[in-house]
């Protein structure tokens, strides 16, 4: 069978396999088989054809690559579904560091209090994020008085 035959079958192999798993990086590889199938067409070397299919290659992942990771959640840190709910200050756990304990949704909770630490027992506070299984709590949300 000619070289271009087996590349041809390849990139059509990956290709398919892509269309389960709409990750493009086979669909890349796919794509550089063709390269390597064109080479081969050409009359080129098997040195020349792996070497054009490892630069599409190569390129296409670092393109497919970026892609992916400027489209990532990961650079939209997502927000808290507790974000903004009321809670109330039950105890300090250590004043000056703003360790606190809050009741929320009818139990107690570590938390840590951010920004001004002159609040008062049974004071309302917000949730503005979490920290592990540990609270973030203010009197003020991002800024905003509540």
């Amino acid at each position: 069978m000619a070289d271009f035959m087996l590349w041809l079958i390849a990139g059509l192999a990956l290709i398919i396999i892509e269309m389960m798993t709409g990750t493009f990086y086979l669909l890349v590889l796919g794509i550089a088989a063709f390269a390597g199938a064109l080479a081969a067409f050409l009359g080129s070397g098997s040195l020349w054809q792996v070497l054009c299919v490892g630069i599409v290659a190569a390129v296409g992942l670092y393109i497919v690559h970026r892609r992916n990771q400027s489209h990532t959640d990961a650079a939209r840190p997502e927000r808290s579904l507790d974000h903004g709910q009321a809670v109330t200050l039950e105890s300090w756990v250590d004043q000056h560091a703003g360790r606190v304990r809050v009741k929320y949704r009818g139990s107690l909770w570590d938390a840590q209090l951010l920004g001004d630490s002159n609040i008062q027992l049974n004071e309302t506070l917000y949730i503005c994020g979490t920290k592990g299984n540990e609270l973030q709590v203010s009197r003020m949300l991002t800024g905003q008085p509540i």
